[in-house]
């Protein structure tokens, strides 16, 4: 089923063919004013011809009041999982919860902010944060890094100055359309797949198409994009898959876990927390951000994973990706106030968030050519008990044991 996810009252016919039976979701943490019906898109008792592992189903709701008036929230439950999507918002996922699990935090920001409300240029560049409050976030396309200006050809053929806001635009663009397909043959996966457009005249012209996906009864989720140049000139880009994680999995010993050839601080005040990069306090009111950044290590095809954990190791998650794709890893360490937010970021990127003229410096701001397709997949996994979590911790160590991690304590040149 293919909707429009601007459209409210189009999509409010196209569901009209749709069951109106009514299922009752988790209410998020950090939503106000959430009165919308939540309606039926699709369900296992709607395909009566296959036989599921667990029933599920995907539902919508529009939500109500303030800032995020209108935005749709999907909701996949696979019967073990239930995955919040919002076409709105980039197609970025708010949370994740599993029994006693959730992958998310609590922002400051408590409404899912509709992009209409973000001003990008707010604050020096820094309006981006405005509507920061999900669980996974794109940065990208044209930009994915810092704040400040780069160069660029106008319209006339001349040079110019760009001033870049801090982690791009994909994530405040509103999806066009979006989908639910469910696979015809066992293990019946069942994907919502959205497309958005970040296109300028005389400017970049992108189109992302995101899947995400899960099997019933499982307790894996896989996100898979394709980003295509749909203009006639190659065009660089940026992309960072900015998971952001906080109770419960988040606190005081909490500890990341990732094979790595080699970790730097982004800047001084990370370079005085080397030594503790991988392990988190309990929040800390004053607590500065601290930023790593990680050259990973891989088997030999280029597979690589990270696994956060809690402190005695009894809730993890894990997400894998291969490092052709998406080659650099970023701990983001922000462990404050929880009424400041108390979060962690960990980031598969095709580079490292600084502003787009030093990644270009240091040749980490890849070309798609005119036409051309890249595609990127990362895997999630959520684990409730220590034999997979220590399963998943051997192969960290298989992956790391012929490899020294090199510790850098000096920043790398950000000008």
């Amino acid at each position: 089923m293919k909707t429009p996810a601007l459209g409210i009252l189009t999509l409010t016919f196209l569901l009209l063919s749709c069951s109106e039976d009514q299922v009752s979701l988790p209410e998020p943490e950090t939503q106000l004013n959430q009165t919308g019906t939540t309606k039926l898109i699709e369900s296992s008792t709607l395909h009566p011809g296959k036989t599921f592992a667990a029933e599920w189903s995907v539902t919508r709701e529009i939500l109500r009041g303030g800032k995020q008036e209108g935005v749709e929230l999907l909701t996949l439950d696979n019967g073990k999982l239930q995955i919040s999507i919002i076409p709105a918002r980039g197609m970025g996922i708010f949370d994740v919860r599993s029994a006693d699990i959730r992958l998310g935090w609590d922002s400051p920001v408590k409404e899912i902010v509709h992009p209409s409300h973000v001003n990008l240029d707010s604050r020096g560049g820094l309006g981006w944060l405005e509507g920061f409050n999900e669980w996974m976030v794109r940065c990208g396309l044209e930009f994915a890094g810092h704040p400040g200006t780069d160069e660029f050809i106008d319209n006339t053929g001349n040079p110019s100055t760009l001033n870049l806001t801090l982690h791009g635009k994909i994530q405040n663009i509103p999806a066009t359309s979006y989908e639910v397909v469910v696979d015809p043959t066992p293990p019946h996966r069942i994907r919502v797949r959205g497309t958005v457009y970040e296109k300028f005249f005389y400017g970049p012209k992108l189109k992302l198409v995101t899947e995400i996906s899960t099997v019933p009864g499982s307790d894996t989720f896989q996100i898979s994009d394709q980003i295509t140049n749909e203009g006639a000139f190659a065009q660089e880009f940026q992309l960072i898959y900015h998971g952001n994680y906080g109770s419960s999995i988040l606190e005081e010993g909490a500890t990341v876990f990732t094979p790595a050839r080699s970790v730097t601080p982004m800047n001084d005040h990370a370079a005085k927390g080397i030594e503790n990069w991988k392990t988190y306090l309990g929040p800390t009111p004053g607590f500065i951000e601290e930023v790593y950044l990680l050259e990973p290590q891989s088997d030999g095809e280029s597979n690589t994973l990270a696994l956060l954990a809690n402190a005695n190791r009894t809730l993890a998650t894990s997400v894998r990706w291969n490092l052709s794709e998406l080659p650099y890893l970023t701990i983001w360490k922000n462990t404050a106030a929880k009424e400041d937010g108390y979060v962690t970021g960990i980031e598969p990127a095709t580079g490292y968030p600084f502003n787009r003229k030093v990644e270009r410096k240091y040749g980490r701001v890849p070309l798609i050519q005119p036409g051309e397709t890249r595609s990127f997949t990362l895997g999630f996994g959520i684990h409730q008990d220590e034999d997979s979590i220590q399963s998943i911790l051997a192969e960290i160590d298989e992956l790391q044991k012929n490899t020294a991690l090199i510790i850098k304590r000096e920043p790398p040149a950000a000008k």
